[in-house]
């Protein structure tokens, strides 16, 4: 039998036990460059373990649309991840809380186009998947010894389909 999830707005509230949302909502915490840029600072938890050092990656994905079957997620042990995209379409991120070392019910959030996530250490979270070309993305994520990558694959996939609540 099929299970069915819906998307849900990308909120800072309702995305707290995961990570953190990269966006510029607000006022910004500075003003600088001579008096020319705000600054929103230190928007995310960046944790690396012992071993590990930030990277800077880019990533091109491919577009996925909705209903989008999710079979997988994964999580990264050693480390946070931040997805912040180089372009202004929505895309959906798709994270479970952990229950007794595996994923639990996962949440299907929507971004609205102009926010980026930052995954906590250890978080279940689906693959990057973009709604539109291009899928370009910055990700900063641990590069270091040891392997950061564990799978879980459902027994019974679920079914992503877009909320026709507006928010």
């Amino acid at each position: 039998m099929p299970r069915t999830l819906r998307t849900e707005p990308l909120t800072a509230s309702a995305f707290a036990p995961f990570g953190d949302v990269l966006d510029c909502a607000g006022s910004p915490d500075r003003i600088i460059n001579q008096g020319l840029c705000g600054r929103f600072h230190d928007r995310a938890r960046l944790d690396f373990g012992t071993d590990g050092r930030a990277g800077v990656s880019l990533f091109l994905a491919q577009p996925r649309t909705l209903p989008y079957p999710l079979e997988m997620v994964e999580r990264h042990p050693d480390g946070a991840q931040s997805f912040i995209p180089m372009h202004e379409h929505p895309f959906l991120v798709i994270t479970a809380p952990d229950i007794q070392g595996q994923p639990g019910i996962p949440r299907a959030f929507l971004t609205d186009g102009t926010q980026g996530i930052n995954l906590h250490r250890g978080i279940w979270h689906g693959v990057l998947t973009p709604l539109a070309a291009p899928g370009r993305f910055a990700v900063v994520d641990r590069i270091g010894p040891g392997e950061n990558l564990e799978e879980h694959w459902f027994d019974t996939p679920w079914t992503i389909i877009q909320s026709t609540d507006p928010g």
